[in-house]
């Protein structure tokens, strides 16, 4: 059980100045919930007290948790955000009421009020990203403490974590909670899959311990020999990773990345030269090695993985990446907190709107659809579905729902070569403008200047809510 003195040792460690402001903020929410309980039985502070040691293990700002602290306030209290912003600051104020759901007094319908909290969540990215991170520190101990709610409770969560938290948690790459509640809602929505799935996991990670320990040892002695700073960890996918996998078709034994070493060095260089010394002692399979140093994932990503032949004939994937990039890795947007400190809130905004891509799609899908459920259900089927990724002639690496022409793919590299294409060559193969692309498609625009911009019917052929504003501007509608 945490209590508060773990939560402000817990901040000591990284930013003991705020630990009086900290303070405030729990005496002031466990004054606010007194008298109020959880369906556990146990005092309602015990569910914010949580939330912001969650958000004190990314190493958030004191701002942050104090929000995390306040965040049931507005709903459960007759606290106000002008109260807030009095007693501590504007800017914890601003957070708590982004996390703050909609009354309910505002909706004819349940059903509204839900899509409407949806797109305030969803939305709230835009303003400041610490508002998507306290709403998954705070769903994330609300799935830990799942086993009080009914059954169908259980599930509806389950489903909305899934449908919502999932992807969100992906696009800003913090990994670590992604996984958490993905085997934490495939519990409650399968749990006799779970169960099953978790039984092979263990007795698989009894098995290959030995094996994995054995390649350990022999790297490290190796990088130790060369003097490379090194540290490795031994990894296995996820419960709902395996799952996934296993309701694609796939046999346990052909999943590559089952097993992982992960091996982290200080620098670069010493990446691709730990690859070198990996492949001379385990042969790797050639169609398996990615390099997401050169291209990192849209999430910011970065990491080489290959896949060799271990010891006893085990397939082993081998995930070589600096310190730096497995914070990044592991904790996304939030690594910032620890590295870039007060300046990491600003560097999150601004990198997520010039790094990662799904964050002005998301701006353009908001200023398009009016209607909320039109809103989710667009969000939903372009920046939460499977996605294809594609290369520039540069070698970028785009990124677009599954789905996507040719024509979302101009639009959103380039919208003044969209307005003249007439064609494309795709892996070097002439194709249309409606062709659906692949992942690993490499694309050379043809333009012609006569070409008289968009043609109308191109709006039917775009899967994208950009391409398809940007055509209608074009032809005046």
């Amino acid at each position: 059980m945490i209590t508060k003195e773990d939560l402000f040792n817990k901040i000591k460690e990284y930013n003991s100045e705020e630990v009086e402001l900290v303070k405030k903020a729990y005496e002031y929410a466990e004054n606010l919930h007194n008298g109020q309980y959880r369906q556990s039985g146990e005092p309602y502070i015990s569910h914010p007290l949580n939330v912001a040691y969650i958000l004190a293990e990314m190493h958030a700002d004191g701002d942050t948790i104090c929000a995390g602290l306040l965040h049931d306030t507005l709903e459960d209290t007759n606290i106000t955000k002008e109260d807030i912003a009095h007693d501590f600051n504007q800017n914890i104020a601003s957070l708590v009421d982004g996390v703050t759901k909609l009354s309910k007094m505002n909706f004819s319908s349940k059903q509204d009020q839900n899509y409407a909290n949806t797109r305030k969540i969803i939305t709230g990215i835009t303003e400041d990203v610490r508002i998507i991170i306290i709403k998954l520190a705070d769903r994330l101990h609300n799935m830990r403490t799942l086993e009080y709610k009914s059954e169908f409770k259980q599930k509806e969560n389950s489903l909305e974590t899934m449908e919502i938290f999932v992807p969100l948690s992906y696009l800003i790459g913090a990994y670590r909670i992604k996984s958490e509640l993905e085997d934490l809602s495939l519990r409650y929505l399968k749990p006799d899959v779970y169960m099953r799935i978790q039984d092979k996991k263990e007795k698989l990670e009894n098995e290959c311990i030995p094996c994995l320990q054995e390649m350990l040892y022999k790297i490290e002695k190796l990088l130790n020999d060369r003097n490379v700073p090194n540290e490795i960890k031994v990894r296995t996918k996820n419960i709902y990773g395996i799952y996934k996998r296993l309701s694609e078709g796939h046999k346990l034994s052909d999943i590559h990345d089952l097993l992982a070493l992960k091996i982290m060095v200080d620098e670069v260089d010493n990446c691709y030269k730990t690859l070198g010394i990996v492949h001379d002692v385990y042969h790797p399979i050639n169609e398996r090695f990615k390099d997401y140093i050169c291209n990192p994932k849209t999430n910011m990503y970065s990491s080489l993985h290959t896949t060799v032949f271990g010891p006893n004939d085990r397939l082993v994937q081998t995930q070589i990446r600096t310190f730096e990039m497995d914070k990044i890795a592991s904790f996304g947007l939030t690594a910032y907190w620890e590295s870039e400190k007060g300046k990491a809130r600003d560097l999150m905004q601004q990198d997520l709107k010039n790094k990662f891509q799904f964050f002005n799609s998301l701006i353009e899908i908001n200023s398009i659809f009016g209607d909320n459920q039109e809103f989710v259900r667009q969000v939903k089927n372009e920046l939460f579905s499977d996605k294809v990724y594609v290369y520039t002639t540069k070698g970028k690496i785009i990124e677009l729902p599954k789905g996507s022409t040719l024509i979302d793919y101009v639009y959103l590299v380039d919208k003044k070569v969209a307005d003249t294409m007439v064609g494309a060559f795709v892996n070097d193969i002439l194709v249309p403008v409606d062709y659906v692309l692949k992942n690993k498609d490499r694309v050379k625009v043809i333009t012609d200047e006569l070409s008289f911009g968009p043609k109308e019917d191109w709006i039917d052929k775009a899967h994208t809510s950009l391409a398809k504003k940007m055509i209608k501007k074009m032809n005046g509608d």
